[in-house]
């Protein structure tokens, strides 16, 4: 079957999995992960091949400027002990204790290849944690816990995969230049993101002036800045973390609501697809991978791999519960050191739990070099894509598919801080508005403080669900009715289609400030 068929196949078969994932209220990572295994027992199938060079900048890079762009500052730096804790250190211990493992179980593997592997398999990736998360009650602290924690994590173990596979390829790393080079890379990095993203963000608005060249400016942007991180021996990671925080916080004021909710739903659909085609790509290597190892072989490296899989949720449970512990024996404020919740036990089960691999580690996996620099194979790249993959699958099947239940049996206390922030700020921005206009006294400024009165809380501490305000059951009901009335005058022919997509377009906005986003 041509490549354009199996394109269409495995998307529709990726968009009815993530329909069921919804339906069953599972993580869609998941299933997009045992999806891409089931690929490896096809009869036939395509045979594709990606290029090491392109994984990280095809599936990481815009994977993680969404996930950077959404993120806050504010509770990034209230979290900072336990999102340095699990980001760096954590990491740094897994990374080290995978490659010791590996080393011990595959003597003839070198440390830096061992040490690459570690890397791969050591950053949580938290797609799978939040689609799980936002359908379940429970502490907002550990939320932003688990979803800040990705974009550090992705950072400190690509840096150190980074190194270790420069030092696989040319037999070794002079440990005098790794400092200054380490810190050059991280200044230097942060420098470029940050400075590319307020040009982006000044001149965006006077360049681009429709959604589909805006867009697509979005992602010349993010692939030429990684590309040119890489091209100037810079981390693409940080430079795209810091690319998208800086464009998030300068950025959103010029930017027209038109053109900001389809870019929106365009990056939302391209971060689907990317996870979807990971799974499918590493699903489709199984079998060849497979194929390629040794008879005498295959039971050894699958069990190294089940190893792996196994070393890094023991060691996230190690330093999960071992820096709780020391909190408490310390007698310290949990709140005031790092610990999403007072109650450690509870917290720190369900933050070791939610230890995922995703689309990182796969797309690390895929961009293991063929080759060494004098032209031979690089040592064990297909023992490390197993690995990868089967820690991968084990933790998204088994972790994914049981967090829920494991949030739900632990009945962790639930708070929503953010309806109460948005209850208080929505009177205070809209007394901002109407005050505008407070000179005004004409039938028309009239209308308009009436609805944006409406819109005001009658207090601010009354909480009032994110997306409904007072009225807008009643919106609804005149825009269905409006609808329906447009539909009949375009079937009759009284009006054109040209007028039909008008008046369409006219509700949709009216729709969106009704609440539309809502299911």
């Amino acid at each position: 079957m041509e490549t354009f068929e199996w394109v269409i196949i495995l998307l529709l078969g990726a968009a009815l999995l993530s329909a069921l994932a919804g339906r069953l209220s599972l993580p869609y990572p998941s299933l997009l992960a045992l999806g891409g295994a089931g690929l490896a027992f096809l009869p036939v199938g395509p045979e594709w091949s990606l290029d090491p060079r392109l994984a990280l900048t095809l599936f990481v890079a815009p994977v993680l400027l969404d996930a950077a762009y959404d993120s806050s500052p504010r509770d990034l730096l209230r979290n900072w002990r336990t999102l340095v804790g699990l980001a760096l250190f954590a990491v740094v211990v897994s990374t080290i204790s995978v490659a010791v493992l590996v080393k011990w179980l595959v003597p003839d593997m070198t440390w830096p290849v061992a040490i690459a592997l570690g890397a791969i398999v050591a950053p949580p990736d938290a797609a799978a944690a939040s689609a799980v998360l936002r359908k379940l009650p429970m502490p907002h602290r550990l939320r932003m816990v688990l979803e800040g924690e990705s974009l550090i994590n992705d950072a400190s173990a690509l840096l150190i995969y980074r190194f270790a596979v420069v030092a696989a390829m040319t037999g070794g790393m002079e440990t005098a230049k790794f400092v200054p080079e380490l810190a050059i890379t991280l200044v230097g990095s942060l420098a470029l993101g940050g400075g590319a993203g307020f040009l982006f963000q000044r001149f965006m608005r006077r360049i681009f002036k429709d959604v589909p060249t805006a867009v697509i400016s979005q992602f010349v942007m993010t692939f030429g800045l990684w590309t040119l991180a890489e091209y100037l021996g810079l981390s693409g990671i940080l430079t795209i973390v810091a690319n998208a925080m800086v464009v998030a916080r300068f950025g959103r004021l010029n930017t027209a609501a038109r053109m900001r909710v389809p870019t929106f739903a365009v990056w939302e659909t391209v971060v689907f697809v990317l996870n979807a085609f990971a799974f499918m790509l590493i699903g489709m290597q199984i079998g060849p991978i497979w194929e390629r190892l040794p008879p005498e072989q295959r039971t050894g490296n699958l069990m190294t791999a089940v190893a792996v899989l196994a070393c890094v949720v023991i060691v996230r449970f190690a330093w999960v519960f071992g820096y709780s512990i020391v909190v408490r024996g310390l007698h310290l404020d949990p709140s005031k050191h790092g610990v999403p919740l007072a109650d450690t036990l509870k917290g720190s089960a369900v933050l070791s739990w939610a230890g995922m691999r995703g689309i990182v580690t796969l797309a690390a996996a895929f961009a293991i070099p063929l080759t060494l620099a004098d032209g031979t194979p690089f040592p064990h790249r297909d023992v490390l894509l197993l690995c990868a993959f089967v820690t991968v699958l084990g933790t998204l099947v088994v972790q994914g598919l049981t967090l829920g239940p494991l949030i739900l049996a632990l009945k962790l206390p639930s708070d929503d801080p953010v309806a109460t922030e948005v209850s208080w700020a929505r009177a205070d921005v809209y007394a901002a508005g109407l005050a505008a206009i407070a000179s005004d006294s004409s039938d028309e400024a009239e209308q308009v403080r009436r609805e944006y009165q409406m819109r005001q809380p009658a207090n601010a501490a009354e909480e009032i669900p994110l997306d409904e305000l007072p009225g807008n059951a009643l919106r609804r009901a005149v825009l269905d009715a409006a609808r329906a009335r447009s539909d009949e005058l375009r079937i009759s022919g009284k009006i054109g289609d040209e007028a039909f997509r008008t008046l369409e377009a006219e509700l949709d906005w009216s729709e969106l400030g009704a609440g539309g986003l809502r299911d």
